[in-house]
């Protein structure tokens, strides 16, 4: 009967414990004028709830406050916005006092030059200099040539082979972009730089707490061991004095450059664009496999495309702009992946000031996650808006509607879209007019927060 009681007690205790700690957590954070919402554990808040639930975690908090509400998640107090008027006019305002406001844990790990770091003036001149090196001539010029020969040699092999499209596509975007940024060193480079991007990767999207073993600290020690292999290349470099036609030759020739950065910045810059390239250009071109082999009319489609283009072409002949520019379809099938599969679910900005909002005051320092998934299936939009449909975009209006988040907006679009477009586009094309292929069945997929496959996504492909 004692040990009946103390057990009682015990729980007694932690319940009285729990509801104290969360009544703490909302009181801390009750001000006049805040959204209405939830702010849950102290430190923790709603962060598990959001990563397991994901879309049904926002659904659920809009049935209850609005389009726009209050939560705490990856260690910051925030205010989700699902309103379409409002997302468009937080990513159109950034100088009206709303500025990239990304989790702590990617700001450390990406390092505080990167571009989603940086605002003002230093945003301008960082975001320039990146430009500068994806522009449409630099693209033309010495960038599709890099990436028509990687993909013909990444390409290689896969006949009468079971292939995890997972891995071949992660590897394909990461080394793709170490060929386009190190051309001459990106072989030596790859089999050590590999696992510690993915490292990295996986640290920027967790909480921010160092402690061994932790997503968190595995990323911190990545980013280190990335940075040591860059800041070596460079000074390799620098003493062979060599020349090279790649994105850090371009940076590091100061004469040429009109954007000239330390060393410190051009390691972030490269970081940044390994980091944001991989995830997008990774998962859009697995998911297009996926919705191509589960929709043969748009394969057949897509393929008549790009047999088209090949039959214009000698044997061994590489893509060319023109070639890419005549993909419309292919770049249909993109859009409508990136669409559907919602590769990227919204972006974080942070208040300088305390502001009002439709309404509502925001406080200053707080987090505003700008949430655009369900755009993406607004049947406003979107006619049918769970089908895959790429015939859609090939009307280009829909391109240039109001509410195409997809790539982000405002000053913060994506940057690297169209080289995105360039890598994803020629895979496509090797891969649909080389071979055919079939899922072996089973693997499943997860949609939040990212789009994978925790046990990989297999097919088996056989030749075209």
């Amino acid at each position: 009967m004692a040990v009946f009681m103390a057990i009682l007690a015990f729980i007694l205790i932690m319940l009285f414990t729990c509801t104290a700690l969360l009544k703490w957590n909302e009181l801390r954070y009750r001000k006049k004028g805040l959204p209405p919402g939830t702010m849950g554990w102290p430190v923790f808040g709603e962060t598990t709830e959001f990563l397991k639930q994901g879309p049904n975690f926002m659904k659920n908090q809009r049935a209850r406050y609005g389009s726009v509400f209050k939560s705490h998640i990856l260690g910051c107090p925030t205010i989700v916005s699902m309103d379409p008027e409002l997302n468009r006019f937080i990513l159109m305002n950034e100088s009206k006092g709303l500025v990239p406001g990304y989790p702590q844990s990617m700001l450390d790990i990406l390092g505080k030059c990167n571009i989603a770091a940086v605002h003002g003036s230093s945003h301008k001149y960082m975001r320039g200099a990146l430009l500068a090196l994806i522009s449409p001539t630099m693209i033309r010029d010495q960038l599709l040539p890099k990436i028509d020969a990687f993909m013909r040699t990444h390409l290689i092999n896969w006949d009468n082979n079971i292939v995890n499209i997972q891995d071949k596509t992660k590897e394909m975007a990461l080394l793709s972009s170490l060929k386009q940024i190190a051309s001459v060193e990106s072989s030596s480079m790859s089999q050590k730089f590999m696992p510690e991007f993915f490292k990295l990767v996986l640290g920027t999207l967790s909480l921010p707490i160092d402690l061994p073993g932790t997503n968190y600290r595995q990323g911190l020690d990545a980013r280190k061991n990335i940075v040591s292999m860059l800041r070596q290349l460079i000074e390799q470099r620098r003493a062979s004095q060599e020349t090279h036609q790649d994105m850090l030759g371009y940076l590091m020739r100061s004469d040429e450059n009109r954007y000239k950065l330390s060393d410190e910045e051009i390691i972030d810059q490269i970081i940044t664009i390994l980091y944001s390239g991989y995830e997008t250009v990774s998962t859009t071109s697995m998911m297009a496999v996926k919705y191509l082999h589960d929709h043969p009319r748009v394969l057949q489609e897509l393929r008549k495309e790009h047999l088209a283009i090949k039959e214009r072409k000698r044997p061994g002949d590489p893509i060319e702009w023109n070639d890419l520019k005549s993909m419309r379809f292919t770049r249909a099938v993109i859009f409508e992946t990136s669409r559907l599969a919602t590769i990227v679910n919204g972006v974080l900005r942070k208040t300088t000031k305390e502001m009002e909002l439709n309404g509502f005051v925001i406080p200053e320092g707080w987090r505003i996650y700008v949430y655009t998934r369900e755009i993406n299936y607004d049947p406003y939009i979107y006619p049918d808006p769970l089908a895959f449909n790429p015939w859609r975009w090939v009307d280009k209006s829909l391109e240039s509607q109001n509410y195409l988040f997809i790539f982000g907006g405002g000053t913060r679009q994506c940057p690297g879209k169209e080289l995105g477009i360039a890598e994803i586009s020629t895979f496509l094309h090797y891969f649909v007019t080389r071979y055919r292929w079939n899922e072996i069945g089973g693997d499943k997929l997860m949609r939040f927060p990212r789009v994978e496959a925790p046990n990989g996504l297999h097919i088996r492909v056989s030749s075209h």
